[in-house]
């Protein structure tokens, strides 16, 4: 049994974790819980990307409360395992389904917006401008023309 006060430290040596008793002897690693701790999280991850990827319009704060973790929270663990902002990627996942359903479908811009999470169509058109540099109507001529 383990006392409240006792000399039990963690010590850090090539970022892994060794638990030292009161006698300054190594005992066994606290690894394995850091381990399923990561997987954890990038289970997590990896279920957030498929959730975006399946064509509903999700935000942020849905997937927070997804995961019932802090939308902040979220937003730190998907940039520390991928590396992207998680808004800028949500947009980027937006914009590409928006040109998809612009090449493909018949639907307005306006639905088109709306089907991929925007709230306003003009919102949606000027994002969509700044990815592809041209505006949503003109894109879907183009792609009429030659096909996309």
């Amino acid at each position: 049994m383990r006392r409240l006060n006792s000399a039990i430290s963690f010590r850090r040596t090539n970022n892994t974790s060794v638990v030292v008793s009161e006698e300054g002897t190594p005992q066994a690693a606290s690894a394995k819980a850091r381990q399923f701790t990561t997987n954890l999280w990038e289970a997590r991850v990896e279920k957030v990307l498929r959730m975006a990827e399946s064509g509903t319009a999700l935000t942020i704060r849905d997937l927070a409360r997804e995961f019932r973790l802090s939308p902040s929270h979220l937003q730190r663990l998907f940039k520390h395992h991928t590396g992207v902002s998680m808004g800028e990627w949500l947009n980027e996942q937006r914009l590409q389904r928006a040109a998809y359903l612009l090449a493909s479908s018949y639907m307005s811009v306006k639905e088109i917006a709306h089907n991929v999470g925007y709230g306003h169509a003009s919102s949606f058109i000027r994002a969509f401008e700044r990815r592809y540099t041209e505006a949503p109507a003109r894109y879907r001529k183009q792609c009429d023309r030659s096909k996309c």
